[in-house]
């Protein structure tokens, strides 16, 4: 099967930190509000999914 590539240019590996909708998204994906996510995607100094998750992870084990 032949990669579907998204028209739009959105890459699904991002979060767009700009757009609420995509945090809103990923923060319930994630299990914490959409604030919280924002602040731990900028702390980790990233927007990828895979990174910010593995840095919500380490970091809600500790609070």
């Amino acid at each position: 099967m032949d990669k579907i590539r998204k028209d739009d240019g959105r890459d699904d590996a991002k979060v767009d930190l700009n757009d609420p909708n995509d945090i809103s998204y990923a923060a319930q994906q994630a299990g914490i509000s959409a604030e919280k996510y924002k602040e731990y995607a900028k702390a980790a100094g990233t927007s990828g999914r895979q990174a910010i998750a593995k840095y919500i992870e380490e970091h809600e084990k500790q609070a």
